[in-house]
């Protein structure tokens, strides 16, 4: 900062480039010496490698080559590694005389809600200027795809078929269209607390690993998240939800919901807000241990009366209804009764936690619309362990009288199955930071899309790409958004 304001005092002009950079090409360098020819001096900043957000296996190259190769060039005189997810806070302290784009982004100039607009606000606020260059340009994400081999062999194969059915402007205007669906979700409420630690080794007088404590952070989990990542799609999202009077958590559930979603909670008075504390190693993530903050018996009769007079009044005003079923003390057999018969279209999921193993199966739901669950559940639901899962899918979507199913099965991607068709999408990433929550973000995002009548392939590798974005993120951090999903998948069907 002070090399640039000692060059401005100078009267030496200063020009500003933003951006990825991954992997740099002819285009690159084709747009930053038409920028240098507007200015003196050239500074062009990279995205640090944690907010490139173009799906699997991206940046190929970690933001320190991206800078040393961009570094390396005449035309550049300065390179940094931006601090923020965008150029705002950069374009504020470097107060550049001009902040240059390619003529692709011209488009985004005028939109609100695309971060080039907040940019040239930015600029302007500093007195600056935006233009931008109209070189030959190239798609770095078309080489990686086409020349790298950044995917197995099996998601390249997938990918081929797939691009020649769908490209990603009629993906992203489906996806635009799910935006006036009104969503009721219902479920339960978690805290996820991560405790970050650093293993100090054995206790010398005692059999257990000793921990030096470092840090925490809370994320709202559960149905909380479920929330978040559907309200990025659709602008109605209504969460009805219980917490407990013991510990109810209210402000912090209120700050961490977004603005877009209504709430309805109840309270039960014998237990808290469930809470699940994580114990993390912070070098590796790896998780160390595990306790539950909750009351898992029935809900109390006059509480169950309550909730089930209140969706009786409302559930027939939404268009899907979404249920996140941890077994946590919730939903009981009354409720998923109600909820089964009067939902237009009802989506379920149930999970399989320590604490319900092999007691909260998808069998206790008697109708759904859409079934999203994992392998194991399914193999628990059915009692097989072996059968192949295209025979276990059919048999619970008959159950169920389920016209539609996805089966999420960790590394071997997902399976989804309508009007007795299959389709297999890959796994997109195998670079995991932390899977909790990546089963929520499929049913959020694939949910809304199976209600509106989207092709099932289509649903699943929609499914699939919210998967691999979310298991990038610790806990629930933060959610998955549409702007991040369809980069994403941009950058893949190039």
């Amino acid at each position: 900062m002070k090399i640039i304001e000692g060059l401005k005092a100078k009267g030496q002009t200063v020009a500003h480039c933003h951006g990825a950079f991954d992997l740099m090409h002819l285009g690159h360098i084709k747009h930053f010496e038409a920028a240098k020819k507007n200015a003196d001096i050239l500074v062009v900043t990279v995205t640090q490698d944690q907010y490139i957000k173009k799906g699997p296996g991206r940046p190929v190259f970690s933001e320190i080559l991206r800078a040393e190769a961009i570094a390396s060039l005449q035309c550049v005189d300065y390179v940094a590694v931006n601090r923020w997810p965008n150029a705002i806070e950069t374009l504020k302290i470097l107060k550049p005389n001009f902040y240059v784009k390619g003529g692709e982004y011209r488009d985004g100039l005028d939109d609100p809600n695309r971060g080039l607009f907040k940019e040239y606000e930015a600029v302007k606020s500093v007195g600056g200027q935006i233009y931008f260059t109209d070189e030959i340009t190239f798609s770095s994400s078309h080489f990686i795809n086409n020349y790298f081999n950044n995917y197995s062999e099996s998601v390249r194969d997938f990918l081929k078929k797939f691009r020649e059915k769908y490209s990603a402007e009629v993906i992203k205007q489906k996806i635009k269209e799910l935006k006036s669906m009104k969503v009721l979700v219902i479920g339960d409420a978690v805290i996820d607390e991560y405790h970050f630690c650093r293993p100090l080794g054995k206790s010398g007088k005692e059999n257990l690993v000793v921990m030096q404590y470092l840090n925490e952070e809370s994320y709202a989990g559960g149905i909380l998240a479920l929330a978040n990542h559907l309200a990025g799609f659709c602008d109605d999202v209504h969460l009805v939800t219980m917490l407990g009077s013991k510990d109810p958590r209210e402000d912090f559930i209120y700050k961490n919901l977004k603005s877009n979603i209504s709430t309805k909670f109840f309270y039960r008075a014998d237990a808290p807000t469930v809470a699940k504390r994580r114990f993390i190693d912070s070098v590796f993530l790896n998780k160390l241990f595990e306790v539950y903050y909750f009351e898992d018996n029935q809900l109390p009769s006059e509480i169950s009366a309550q909730v089930t007079g209140y969706l009786k009044q409302v559930i027939r005003n939404y268009d899907l209804v979404v249920v996140l079923d941890y077994a946590h003390g919730f939903l009981n057999a009354g409720l998923i009764d109600l909820i089964s018969q009067e939902a237009k279209f009802l989506a379920v999921n149930t999970q399989t936690n320590s604490a319900n193993h092999g007691f909260n199966l998808i069998t206790k739901y008697p109708r759904a619309d859409y079934i999203c669950i994992d392998e194991p559940e399914l193999r628990l639901a059915t009692h097989q362990k072996f059968a192949p899962v295209e025979d276990l899918t059919k048999e619970i979507a008959a159950k169920l009288n389920a016209k539609k199913v996805i089966i999420t099965r960790g590394h071997r991607g997902s399976t989804a199955y309508a009007s007795g068709e299959f389709h297999h999408t890959p796994v997109f990433s195998t670079k995991i930071v932390d899977r909790v929550g990546a089963g929520d973000a499929f049913l959020a995002i694939t949910a809304p899309c199976v209600a509106a009548g989207f092709p099932m392939d289509l649903v699943s590798f929609i499914g699939n790409m919210a998967g691999a974005l979310k298991i990038q993120v610790v806990g629930n951090k933060s959610s998955v958004e549409s702007d991040a999903l369809l980069k994403a998948m941009t950058a893949m069907l190039k």
